[in-house]
C-alpha cells in the first residue's frame, strides 16, 4: 500500500463510501420517522436540530478562520483608514464600533465567513468560502419552518422530509470532502518539495538536497534527485578542476620549452670554457662549472616535470587485478623505505579494473611514496581495495602527522617544490590521470592517525557487487 496509486484509489473508496454509508443511514431512518408519526411534532424537532447543527458547523467555521489569521495561513484584505469612503458597509460599521474582532457573513446568501480584526491604520478582513452553504439562506428557512410547522398542524411529512434530507446529505458531503483535502495535502506536499528542490538546484544551489520521508514512487523520487544532485556536484567539481588542470598545463608547457632553450646552451657553453680553461686555473674552474652544471641538472629534471605534467598520456583501458598491482607497487617500495611497515586490507575475490595500467602504477606510485615519506621510519602505510557499485576503491593510509586545512585546500593544484625528491605536481598529475581514467581521488579520513587518500577506479563488469571479507597478505 506504499504506492501513490494506491493511495489515490484508498482515498477515492474512504471519501464516496463515508457519504454514501451516511446517506444510506439517515434516508432509511427518516423514512421510518416520516411513516411513523402523522404529526408535524418530528418535524419541528428535526428542524431544531438542523439549525443547531448549522450552528455549530458556522461555530466551528469561525474558530478555524480565527486561528489560520492568528497564524498567519490566510492573506487578509487590508482596509486601510485613508479609504475610509470606498469600504463596504458592514467594514466601516465594525470600524466605528468599539469591538476589537468580528466575525459575520458575506456574499450571496451568507456563502463566505469573514473574521475582521481592527489594526491600527485600518481593518484585516479575513475570508473563508463555506462552499456554497448560505448560512443566511438556511437561518431563513429554519424560521420559516417553525413558523409553518406553528400554523399548520397538518402537513406533507415526506415532503419536509425530503427537502431536509437534501439539505443534510449535502452537508454531510461537504464534511466529507475533508479527509479527501488530507491526503491529497500529504501527496502534493513532497512534490511541491521536489519541485522546489529543483528549482533550487537550477538557479545554481548545488548543495541543495531533500528529506525523505515517504517509501513510495514520491520517496524514491527524492532519492533520485539526492542522487542526481551529487553526481551532478561531482561532475562539475570535475570539469572545474580539468579545466583549471588545462590552463597549468599551458603555462607548463611554455615553461618548460622555454627554459629546455635556455638551458641547453647554457650547459654547452659552461663544458666550452672548462675545456678551454688552462691547465693552471682547471681546479677552481672545474668545481665551479660542477656547480652550475648540477643546477643546471636542477633544472632540467624540473622542466622534464613540467613536460609530463602538459603531456596527455594515452589511455589504453585493459582489464587486470589491481590487488596484484598493489602489491607490485609496494614490493617495488620497500627497499627506498626498509623502516616503514606495510599492512593490507583488500577484496579476497580481487577486483578487477578496466583502466589503464601504467596510468594506475603512476597513480598507486605517487600515493605508496606519499604516504612512506609521510610516516617516515617506524611508520606504518595501509592500502585497502574493495568493490563500490560500478567502481573499485583503493585507499592508502598513512601514520604521519596528517594535514594541515590549508594543505587540504590546495592538496590536488600544482606547485613548486625545491625538495630533492618530487617536484610537488606528483598529486595533480595523479588526479588528472585518474579523471581521465573515468574515476577520481578524494581526500578521506585517515583510519592510522595521519592522511588518507581514496582512488576511484571503473570496474570490469564481473566485479560490481560490493567486496566481502578481507585478508591480510604475506
Amino acid at each position: 500500500m506504499h504506492s501513490l496509486r494506491n493511495k489515490l484509489i484508498l482515498a477515492f473508496i474512504i471519501a464516496t463510501l463515508m457519504p454514501l454509508g451516511a446517506t444510506i443511514w439517515i434516508t432509511t431512518s427518516l423514512l421510518e420517522r416520516s411513516l411513523g408519526y402523522a404529526t408535524t411534532e418530528e418535524l419541528d424537532r428535526l428542524s431544531r436540530t438542523l439549525e443547531g447543527t448549522v450552528r455549530q458547523f458556522y461555530q466551528r467555521e469561525r474558530d478555524s478562520l480565527k486561528r489560520d489569521a492568528l497564524d498567519g495561513r490566510v492573506e487578509p484584505m487590508l482596509y486601510s483608514s485613508s479609504a475610509l469612503a470606498t469600504w463596504p458597509e458592514e467594514v466601516r460599521t465594525f470600524w466605528e464600533s468599539g469591538e476589537e474582532e468580528r466575525a459575520s457573513l458575506s456574499g450571496p446568501g451568507g456563502d463566505h465567513l469573514d473574521f475582521m480584526r481592527k489594526r491600527a491604520d485600518g481593518v484585516d478582513v479575513f475570508r473563508r468560502d463555506l462552499g456554497g452553504i448560505r448560512m443566511q439562506e438556511l437561518s431563513a428557512e429554519f424560521r420559516r419552518t417553525r413558523e409553518l410547522v406553528g400554523s399548520i398542524e397538518s402537513r406533507d411529512l415526506r415532503r419536509g422530509f425530503t427537502l431536509t434530507l437534501l439539505l443534510l446529505v449535502a452537508v454531510v458531503w461537504l464534511i466529507s470532502l475533508a479527509p479527501l483535502l488530507f491526503i491529497a495535502h500529504r501527496i502534493s506536499s513532497p512534490i511541491r518539495q521536489l519541485t522546489a528542490g529543483l528549482t533550487d538546484f537550477a538557479a545554481g544551489q548545488w548543495d541543495r538536497r531533500l528529506e525523505r520521508g515517504r517509501d513510495d514512487e514520491v520517496g524514491r523520487a527524492v532519492d533520485a534527485f539526492n542522487e542526481m544532485a551529487e553526481q551532478l556536484r561531482r561532475s562539475r567539481e570535475r570539469l572545474v578542476y580539468l579545466t583549471q588542470m588545462s590552463s597549468w598545463q599551458s603555462l607548463a608547457r611554455k615553461t618548460a620549452h622555454e627554459l629546455k632553450n635556455s638551458l641547453t646552451p647554457i650547459r654547452l657553453t659552461v663544458e666550452e670554457m672548462l675545456a678551454r680553461q688552462p691547465v693552471a686555473d682547471r681546479a677552481f674552474m672545474d668545481q665551479a662549472v660542477q656547480i652550475v652544471v648540477s643546477e643546471i641538472e636542477t633544472l632540467e629534471r624540473r622542466v622534464r616535470a613540467f613536460s609530463e605534467f602538459a603531456s596527455e598520456p594515452p589511455v589504453n583501458p585493459e582489464v587486470f587485478d589491481l590487488n596484484v598491482l598493489i602489491a607490485e607497487r609496494v614490493a617495488l617500495l620497500k627497499p627506498a623505505h626498509p623502516d616503514t611497515s606495510y599492512t593490507f586490507k583488500l577484496d579476497v575475490r580481487g577486483p578487477r579494473v578496466h583502466a589503464g595500467t601504467d596510468l594506475v602504477k603512476g597513480i598507486l606510485t605517487n600515493l605508496l611514496e606519499n604516504a612512506a615519506e609521510a610516516a617516515g621510519p617506524g611508520g606504518s602505510v595501509m592500502t585497502v581495495s574493495h568493490s563500490q557499485g560500478g567502481q573499485v576503491v583503493v585507499e592508502v593510509h598513512d601514520s604521519g602527522p596528517g594535514l594541515s586545512d590549508e594543505a587540504r585546500r590546495t592538496l590536488f593544484e600544482p606547485t613548486i617544490t625545491f625538495k630533492k625528491r618530487g617536484m610537488g605536481l606528483g598529486l595533480s598529475i595523479a588526479r588528472k590521470n585518474a579523471l581521465l581514467l573515468g574515476g577520481d581521488i578524494t581526500l578521506v579520513k585517515g583510519e592510522l592517525g595521519g592522511a588518507g587518500f581514496r582512488v576511484m577506479l571503473p570496474a570490469a563488469p564481473e566485479t560490481s557487487a560490493p567486496a566481502r571479507t578481507a585478508f591480510e597478505p604475506a
